[in-house]
């Protein structure tokens, strides 16, 4: 069974600015999307919880610098795109 996704406007904000400076990055962007809609547990994701004021919600690994903030809601198989961006910035 697959997962749905849903984007929030600040997601959608932040992906506008992080891919028009990184443009290079948006095919992976969109595999990666393929992949969190099969399975978000997926090893090549590097899917962990994340601790302190983002307790709740978990980081996927987009490129070895790069990470997506996400909120999986497992009852209904549902994963929220919250933020993207460097280490620095999605930790900030």
């Amino acid at each position: 069974m697959t997962w749905s996704l849903a984007r929030t406007d600040s997601f959608l904000a932040t992906a506008r600015k992080f891919f028009k400076r990184n443009p290079q990055l948006k095919g992976e962007f969109l595999e990666l999307l393929l992949q969190l809609e099969r399975d978000p547990f997926a090893a090549r994701l590097r899917t962990h919880p994340l601790k302190g004021r983002h307790k709740g919600t978990h980081a996927v690994s987009l490129t070895y610098s790069v990470r997506v903030v996400v909120l999986l809601r497992v009852t209904e198989k549902e994963v929220v795109l919250l933020d993207v961006g460097s280490h620095d910035e999605v930790y900030r």
